[in-house]
């Protein structure tokens, strides 16, 4: 039974005063102390102290509309060149308008107290406070159209290797510019070997863009099984031996589904043995009670074979914007952290996703002969 004592052995709720030089990851620590605040703070300490070893493998989702904001060149360049990220899943908006500023075009701050019918006959995009000129889709979409519609596109492909392609031709176009350093998400991953998923392709203006080319009978063909099999390869080598596997999800919707569904891919639709991913982090403005997978709780998704029961500690879920969050937990996690060396899972997921399929075709037959015995 437990005794008084032991419900008063947390950190002192007993802060100096803000002096207005703190560092971030200082700030962080000693003030963040209740309430979501005091959950972003456990999310950066889990981050830092166990989901960034080296031999984690860690996964990243994005929903909501975080690239326009600017998250993606604040916050996600900097965690893929640190090797801080593994593996993406994002919505096909995100690295859509991420590719704006791959080729150099202008979004502005604005209002979301504003006229939209005026915007309209004006020829301005509003998303909420984010402004720009329409003619920033309409070049965007004819680049992408242009390119796709190029050799090296015209085949069946995963949205991995999609998205990996148009990183190496927004890096060639960032070197022919001189620019320096990386404009885009699409560049830095390519760099880096870091796969991008999308879990719906066709529900974004990159997915209308292959549409139109299949129209005329050219672009690339998008297997969606291949994206499911490649990130439960991914999971399944990297809880193999002593790794393990963490997953920061910033919203919810289908990106989040789908890294957490690798699980339930590998235990229930394989039939292999797994417990489920070791750390989850989610920031979240979804409510649990409206059965939404945006709110489901860690909790919840134990119930699925998500997440390790045993590992349930090792999860923590801020509500909280995203844009608000992901600022301050980069920065913590490098003002306190070395770069890792980047686990390329790009170049390694045909190699990965056969060996799941040895792995399932042998439990498969394993399985057949045990039921023909009966």
């Amino acid at each position: 039974m437990a005794h008084k004592k032991e419900f008063l052995t947390g950190q002192r709720i007993w802060p100096e005063a803000i002096r207005g030089d703190e560092r971030v990851d200082r700030l962080i620590d000693e003030t963040f102390l209740a309430y979501n605040g005091g959950r972003l703070y456990n999310a950066c300490r889990l981050t830092t102290e166990k989901m960034l070893k080296d031999e984690v493998t860690v996964g990243l989702s994005l929903s909501g509309a975080l690239t326009p904001a600017g998250v993606g060149r604040s916050c996600i360049i900097p965690l893929i060149q640190a090797g801080f990220i593994d593996w993406i899943v994002s919505t096909g908006a995100n690295l859509y308008h991420d590719t704006h500023f791959g080729l150099g075009m202008s979004l502005h701050r604005g209002t979301h107290t504003i006229d939209d019918a005026v915007l309209r006959r004006e020829g301005v995009i509003r998303i909420y406070d984010i402004l720009f000129d329409y003619n920033v889709l309409l070049d965007t979409d004819n680049y992408l159209r242009t390119i796709m519609a190029e050799k090296p596109f015209s085949k069946e492909m995963g949205t991995a290797e999609l998205h990996y392609t148009l990183g190496k031709y927004l890096a060639a176009r960032e070197k022919e510019l001189g620019v320096e350093g990386e404009t885009c998400v699409l560049t830095a991953a390519y760099r880096a070997g870091v796969p991008c998923y999308v879990s719906s392709p066709g529900d974004s203006s990159i997915g209308m863009n292959v549409a139109e080319l299949a129209m005329r009978g050219c672009g690339p063909r998008i297997d969606v099984s291949r994206d499911v099999n490649e990130t439960a390869a991914l999971v399944y080598a990297a809880k193999n031996g002593n790794g393990k596997s963490g997953l920061l999800m910033l919203g919810g919707g289908s990106p989040k589904n789908f890294v957490l569904q690798t699980e339930p891919q590998i235990q229930e639709i394989l039939g292999l043995t797994d417990r489920g991913h070791d750390y989850y982090i989610q920031i979240t403005d979804a409510r649990p009670d409206t059965g939404g997978l945006s709110g489901a709780t860690p909790s919840e998704a134990v119930s699925w074979g998500k997440v390790d029961p045993d590992k349930l500690t090792d999860s923590v879920v801020v509500y909280t914007d995203s844009t608000i969050a992901a600022p301050l937990m980069t920065a913590y996690a490098l003002a306190r952290m070395k770069p890792r060396k980047p686990k390329r899972l790009y170049d390694k997921r045909e190699a990965l996703v056969e060996k799941l399929k040895i792995d399932f075709l042998a439990e498969h037959e394993r399985r057949q002969k045990a039921a023909r015995k009966k």
